[in-house]
C-alpha cells in the first residue's frame, strides 16, 4: 500500500513540475525551474493502518457497529445505538417498532416482524398494566392511605393513541403467530387486543383462523360469528364461516365413521370371543407377544359373519435344528399334512430328515408335557381339547424326525423337571 502512494505522490509531483514550466518558462530554455509542489498529507487513520497488520486491521475496524460480524454487547457504541432505539416518548418508539415489524412483515420475514411487535408490546403493555392495577386499587379502596402510591397523571389523548397502538401491535403479532402456525400464541395476542377493543374485527378474525386450525370448532365458529355481527359485509369472515361450516361438517363425519368402525370392531371382538368359547379354546396372554404384524387370530373370510372359521397364527418349530416356520393364518379345519405339502423340503435340511412322513409333531400342554398332534388331524381337534391353549395368539408346534424323536422327548422332560426344581 505505502508503495502504491509513493508512486501516486511521484506522478502527480512530476506532473505539477510540467505544467508549471509550461506556464511560467513558456519555451524559455533558460527560465529556472519552479519547486515541485508537495504531495498531501495522508489521512491520520491511514498513517495507523499502515502500521499494522491485515488482522490488526480487521480488529479495528470490527470495533466500529458499521463493520462489526459479531455484535459486542459491551461495545460502547453498540450500547450508544441500542439506547437510540428507545429515545423519545413510549408511543414514539413503539410506533417506530410497529413500522419496523410492517417492513418486514411485507417481506414475509414473519420471525422478524414478530420481534419487532413484541418490542413494541413491551414497551406500552407495561404501562397499560400499571393503569389496570390502579383502577383495580380504586375499587376496591374506599379511603386514601398514607402510604398509598401516588397516581401518575397522564395525558388522556395520550394515553388513548397508547391503548389504540399497543390494540395494533397484538394484532398484528397474532398475524406473525398465524403464519409461523403459533396458534395458541395467535389466539393469546388476539384476547389481548379484544380487551383493549372488543370490536376489533381483526382480532376475532385471526382468532378464529387458529381455533379452526386446531379444531377447536365450536369457539371458531363463535369468534367468527362475533366478528360478523360487528361487520356482517366482511369478506375475509364470510369465506372463514365457510371453511368453519365445511370443517364441522368434515369433523363429524369422520366421529361417524370412527364410531362406526369402533362398534364394529367391538362387534367382531365380542363374536371371536364367543367363537372360541364355543369350540372350547383356551387362550392366555403374558403381556408381552411377539412381533407378528398384522397376524392375529380371526375369523376368517368375514370376521363379522358368525359361518365364518378360525385361523390361528402359528409357529413350526424345529428343535433340532434352532430353526422354524411361521403360517399366517392355520385354518381350523386344515391339518399339518396340508401345509407340510408346500413347507417340505426345508433348505436347511441337508440329511433329507424332514418329509410329512418322516417326522412326529408334538404341541406343548397347559400342564407343561407334551401331547402328540396327528398329522392328519384338523387343528380344531388339536385346541379343542382342552389340554391345550393359546398363549399371546400364537399356535407352537415342534415337528422333529421319527428317528430322533425319543431322544428328543426324554431330553425336553429332563430340562422341565431341572426347571421344576
Amino acid at each position: 500500500m505505502d508503495k502504491e502512494v509513493a508512486t501516486a505522490t511521484a506522478a502527480l509531483n512530476l506532473a505539477g513540475t510540467d505544467d508549471d514550466n509550461k506556464t511560467q518558462n513558456g519555451n524559455n530554455p533558460a527560465a529556472e525551474p519552479v519547486a515541485p509542489i508537495p504531495a498531501p498529507a495522508l489521512p491520520p487513520a491511514h498513517t495507523l493502518a499502515s502500521k499494522m497488520t491485515v488482522e490488526e486491521t480487521l480488529a479495528e475496524l470490527n470495533k466500529s457497529p458499521l463493520f462489526m460480524t459479531e455484535l459486542d454487547m459491551d461495545n460502547e457504541d453498540v450500547k450508544a445505538l441500542q439506547a437510540l432505539a428507545y429515545e423519545g416518548t413510549r408511543l414514539e418508539n413503539g410506533q417506530n417498532f410497529k413500522e419496523q415489524g410492517n417492513e418486514c412483515f411485507r417481506e414475509k420475514r414473519w420471525s422478524d416482524a414478530k420481534e419487532f411487535y413484541g418490542k413494541g408490546v413491551a414497551i406500552l403493555a407495561t404501562q397499560e398494566t400499571k393503569r389496570r392495577r390502579r383502577r383495580t386499587t380504586a375499587v376496591f379502596s374506599s379511603s386514601k392511605d398514607d402510604g398509598k402510591e401516588e397516581e401518575e397523571k397522564e395525558d388522556p389523548e395520550e394515553v388513548a393513541k397508547e391503548r389504540a397502538l399497543l390494540e395494533q401491535l397484538y394484532v398484528n403479532r397474532a398475524a406473525c403467530h398465524l403464519e409461523l402456525r403459533n396458534f395458541r400464541s395467535c389466539t393469546l395476542d388476539c384476547a389481548f387486543a379484544l380487551r383493549l377493543n372488543p370490536r376489533n374485527v381483526k382480532a376475532l378474525y385471526r382468532s378464529s383462523k387458529a381455533l379452526l386450525a386446531v379444531d377447536r370448532i365450536a369457539e371458531a365458529d363463535d369468534a367468527c360469528s362475533r366478528g360478523l355481527d360487528i361487520d356482517e359485509k366482511n369478506a375475509a369472515l364470510r369465506q372463514l364461516a365457510g371453511e368453519i361450516v365445511k370443517r364441522h361438517e368434515e369433523v363429524e363425519q369422520k366421529k361417524r365413521a370412527d364410531g362406526e368402525r369402533e362398534c364394529k370392531q367391538n362387534y367382531e371382538k365380542r363374536l371371536l370371543s364367543a367363537a372360541l368359547k364355543a369350540r372350547n379354546i383356551t387362550t392366555r396372554e403374558t403381556g408381552k407377544p411377539p412381533d407378528m404384524e398384522d397376524a392375529k387370530i380371526s375369523l376368517v373370510p368375514d370376521p363379522s359373519d358368525p359361518k365364518s372359521t378360525l385361523a390361528f397364527p402359528t409357529l413350526l418349530l424345529y428343535p433340532l435344528h434352532y430353526e422354524s416356520d411361521f403360517i399366517k393364518a392355520f385354518n381350523e379345519t386344515e391339518s399339518l399334512e396340508q401345509h407340510f405339502g408346500y413347507v417340505f423340503p426345508l433348505p436347511w435340511d441337508r440329511e433329507g430328515g424332514y418329509s410329512s412322513a418322516g417326522v412326529e409333531c408334538f404341541i406343548e400342554t397347559t400342564a407343561g408335557g407334551l401331547m402328540k398332534v396327528g398329522k392328519k388331524v384338523p387343528l380344531l381337534r388339536v385346541l379343542g381339547s382342552g389340554k391345550v391353549e393359546v398363549v399371546d395368539e400364537l399356535v407352537k408346534i415342534f415337528v422333529v424326525p421319527k428317528a430322533k424323536t425319543d431322544a428328543w422327548v426324554k431330553d425336553w422332560k429332563e430340562k422341565k423337571a431341572s426347571v421344576g426344581k
